[in-house]
């Protein structure tokens, strides 16, 4: 396989087969519509959520950049081989593997910023390791498609979307900038603008989820494989990330942080690779995958969020002392500012 880097739009092996099959038709004027206000959408959003980051302690983590290394290493290292593994496992057909191995190539997207503050996570890093991600794709998903295709001696080029990145980049740094500096000079109005971006994300969420379906509903199959491989990728990403943030001694805040960033991939950016990359016939078995993948790593986020705060755990299990949850939780994974003990010892004599 060959990894194309060229960053315009124009593919070959699109253009060479015509109109779409009635199935990939594009919604035009509506699709137009929906893609322009999703996207001011979501620079309000990542404005709000930017007067949440304080610029002392997002250079703290520049400075020490042990979470960002740990977050990196789960996007770039695990989410590709774990793609690849799964793609091996159920024996996909190539066009199939090929999208499933993009979207573990893929950086992290701006929906765990999003869960990340529902869940009280570490919203400094989540948004460092957003932005670092989304840079380091510029290299990292070439290198990643080139080493994992080699053994499957596939002729087909990848057109990575160098466009798409770049225009990612600029709705995340600007809106979020703009955002720290009114935290910097308004500090009690930017809690009030937080609170409303928070409203504004969850229905973000669910109108850009349903109208995914909708505008490209012509591209659903009913391959159970991939809507299984769909299901357990996200899973698999949360879980292996919050273990590896785990065992680098990151705080309870960090590793929820990263692992809603591992299993959060940007699922725009796949489909747009994937549509520079493959003609119409192929994309009819391949655009099923991450459409299904977004709507199931939506599903995780919302689960990941009644299942971390005490007072959604209350609602589940009546019986449970919310202030009970929420003490051990602190006493477990309290720490100093750059330090943790994770002694055994340590750990019981803070619960008890």
């Amino acid at each position: 396989m060959r990894v194309n880097c060229s960053s315009s739009s124009a593919c070959t092996a699109n253009s060479s087969e015509g109109e779409l099959p009635v199935g990939l038709e594009v919604h035009g004027n509506l699709e137009l519509v929906f893609t322009v206000v999703s996207a001011v959408m979501m620079g309000l959003l990542m404005f709000s959520l930017g007067c949440s980051v304080e610029f002392r302690k997002l250079w703290a983590h520049i400075r020490r950049p042990w979470g960002i290394a740990v977050g990196l290493l789960c996007q770039f290292g695990l989410m590709p081989l774990t793609a690849y593994l799964l793609a091996i496992s159920f024996s996909l057909k190539p066009a199939q593997a090929i999208a499933v191995l993009v979207m573990g190539c893929c950086p992290g997207g701006t929906i765990s910023n999003i869960f990340t503050f529902w869940v009280e996570g570490d919203m400094d890093l989540s948004i460092t390791m957003t932005t670092c991600s989304t840079v380091a794709a510029l290299g990292m998903m070439p290198l990643c498609l080139y080493l994992y295709t080699l053994s499957w001696n596939l002729e087909q080029n990848l057109t990575i979307p160098y466009q798409n990145i770049g225009i990612t980049l600029v709705c995340l740094t600007i809106p979020v900038a703009f955002g720290i500096y009114v935290n910097y000079r308004w500090p009690k109005q930017s809690k009030i603008i937080l609170q409303i971006g928070a409203i504004v994300g969850g229905v973000l969420l669910l109108v850009v989820a349903v109208a995914g379906v909708v505008l490209a509903k012509g591209s659903w199959n009913s391959d159970i494989t991939l809507l299984t491989i769909s299901f357990i990728f996200p899973l698999i990403g949360h879980v292996t990330g919050f273990l590896l943030a785990l065992l680098t001694h990151q705080s309870w805040q960090r590793c929820r942080t990263i692992s809603l960033e591992t299993g959060a991939q940007n699922i725009q950016m796949c489909v747009t690779m994937l549509q520079l990359s493959f003609t119409a016939k192929q994309l009819v078995q391949m655009l099923s995958f991450p459409l299904a993948y977004g709507l199931f790593q939506l599903l995780d986020g919302f689960l990941i969020v009644a299942g971390t705060d005490p007072f959604s755990l209350s609602i589940l299990f009546p019986s449970w002392n919310v202030d009970l949850i929420a003490g051990a939780e602190a006493a477990i994974f309290s720490e100093a500012p750059d330090t943790q003990d994770w002694g055994l010892a340590s750990c019981c004599t803070r619960v008890r």
